[in-house]
């Protein structure tokens, strides 16, 4: 009888190790399966106690375990998956929204998908058609609301960010206190006794905007002698910087404070000083909103109302997520600061 050679031999194929399950989890953990599932679920809160729950991660963490998702979104029936709609990630404002609601998404076992709409130059007409299929909800920034047109009427909770609250079409809302924004902004200005005021205003059209022109123009009316006009500019500096040259070389007496709707314009507001030989502060105070990057990069760095962005999309991705525990979230709108930098001052003797 002939004898196979070595070659000829076959080969046991090599035997690749297990992956860890939620069966040995739970033998290193020493707990029930099911204890494993609520911790690792994230839904162990009042079921049990904090001491087990990461007695439960420290073992899933040294035996290397990592769920299926496949499987696990299979059962249940969502593919933990967001949406959040911006204008545009070119304004650093939204990018930190997006980094704010990532981190919470994250912990939570979520992914975010970002659509930036920006206008005429956005991505697909519909972006949205298997968005049911694809998603488990969307975030959305009132800035963004044409894009929302294809969202609206589906069975997909809709969370609005700095949104109008009249407007009940959402499952949840986060917004920013504005109005008090821009009443701190004219305290500070009123203080330093200035009377005629420009208003540098965005020339789009938004709730979180609108509120801003409304507070500016309440604020003033209840102070005798003071003068307001109202300019308007598209969101970027060149646009801002035309609007703001038109405003100071008008009929005299020329104003001493532009009011600006952001960081942005308010940078084209500083440059029209410059080009028309205004310096800021002497000759004219300059305010921002948003307190951007920019505000500190420009000089002198500006005087403006810091909104927590990142804030905002950890409370919108927080509130997405009670609405799809089935749980009512909580509205109530976020605090906002102003700074108070080198482009404000009192203005100069008439």
């Amino acid at each position: 009888m002939a004898h196979r050679s070595r070659q000829d031999r076959p080969v046991a194929p090599a035997t690749e190790t297990p992956r860890p399950t939620s069966r040995d989890v739970a033998r290193v953990a020493r707990v029930s399966q099911a204890t494993v599932s609520l911790v690792l679920g994230d839904k162990w809160r009042g079921r049990v106690s904090e001491r087990t729950a990461a007695v439960v991660r420290g073992a899933a963490e040294e035996i290397g375990y990592r769920p299926n998702l496949a499987a696990r979104n299979l059962r249940l029936g969502r593919t933990r998956t967001a949406l959040l709609v911006v204008p545009a990630l070119t304004n650093e404002f939204f990018a930190r929204v997006y980094a704010g609601a990532s981190t919470v998404a994250a912990e939570h076992g979520f992914g975010v998908v970002l659509y930036p709409s920006p206008e005429g130059i956005g991505p697909a007409k519909d972006p949205f058609a298997s968005a049911r299929a694809a998603l488990d909800g969307v975030i959305a920034s009132s800035m963004a609301a044409e894009a929302l047109t294809a969202i609206r009427g589906t069975d997909l909770p809709l969370v609005m960010l700095d949104s109008d609250p009249a407007d009940r079409g959402a499952a949840g809302r986060v917004n920013l206190d504005i109005a008090d924004g821009m009443r701190q902004v004219t305290d500070h200005l009123l203080a330093l006794g200035h009377r005629r005021y420009v208003h540098l205003a965005s020339a789009v059209t938004s709730w979180t905007f609108d509120v801003r022109a409304r507070a500016l123009r309440s604020a003033l009316d209840a102070v005798p002698g003071t003068e307001l006009r109202t300019v308007r500019a598209a969101l970027d500096v060149g646009s801002a910087r035309a609007a703001a040259e038109g405003a100071l070389t008008a009929s005299a007496p020329r104003p001493t404070a532009l009011v600006c709707d952001d960081d942005i314009l308010a940078a084209g507001a500083c440059k029209a000083a410059r080009r028309l030989g205004l310096r800021v502060p002497e000759d004219l105070t300059v305010t921002g909103f948003d307190d951007l990057a920019l505000a500190t990069a420009v000089e002198p760095e500006l005087t403006t109302v810091r909104l927590p962005a990142e804030r905002v999309g950890e409370q919108g991705m927080t509130a997405l997520l009670e609405v799809l525990s089935g749980r009512e979230p909580e509205e109530a709108d976020l605090p906002v600061e102003l700074v108070v930098r080198g482009s404000s001052a009192p203005p100069p003797a008439d």
